[in-house]
């Protein structure tokens, strides 16, 4: 029986990992780069515990989802860096890659939709490439949560993630982010393929 230390939080060594990217300055907080964090966030307020320990360079949490011991981790590395926290934190609890759950921004996906994938390449994301480098692996189930293509061509990319959601985007992310964090349960609970074919959207 895992042993708790704090509200929704537990001793044992972690099996899982659920990974939200984002960047950490408060002046990010609401851009659309910072979707995994808002999502795990919101999965931590729902199930009773806080991601609020720095380790891993990230801010961390323990719990328990479908019975199985679980870090969430909110790397403080900035986006292009995030896999130097995820490797510290994997390395550390010698977690292998299939037990890496990571929740990202996905441009070619409107508000609203979300879709998960067991493995596949960075597609472009920096952080995404940056976690398979530092795990030499892209054998990670991901979960791509939807924020709108860029308003024209011309539109730079790097402005448009990080442009803040409006107050509709935002009303239409909290269904997606409750149905990833069922997704992360089914997911950790052995049935991705269930998850997919319920969510993928």
């Amino acid at each position: 029986m895992f042993k708790r230390f704090r509200k929704g939080e537990i001793v044992s060594a972690p099996e899982f990992m659920v990974v939200g990217l984002g960047n950490p300055d408060r002046k990010y907080a609401l851009t659309r780069h910072n979707s995994g964090f808002l999502c795990v966030d919101l999965m931590a307020e729902k199930r009773g515990f806080k991601i609020d320990r720095l380790k891993f360079k990230s801010l961390t949490a323990r719990t328990e989802i479908a019975g199985r011991g679980v870090l969430v981790l909110k790397p403080s590395t900035y986006m292009n860096n995030s896999g130097i926290a995820v490797r510290e934190a994997a390395s550390f609890y010698k977690i292998k890659p299939e037990n890496i759950i990571v929740i990202f921004d996905d441009v070619s996906l409107d508000v609203g939709k979300m879709r998960i994938r067991r493995k596949g390449t960075d597609g472009g994301h920096n952080g995404i490439k940056s976690i398979i480098y530092h795990l030499q692996s892209d054998a990670f189930p991901r979960i791509k949560i939807g924020v709108g293509k860029k308003p024209d061509e011309e539109y730079d990319l790097a402005d448009w993630v990080l442009s803040r959601f409006t107050e509709d985007e935002q009303k239409a992310l909290v269904p997606v982010f409750e149905n990833a964090a069922d997704a992360v349960e089914l997911i950790i609970d052995g049935k991705i393929d269930e998850a997919m074919n319920k969510f993928n959207s």
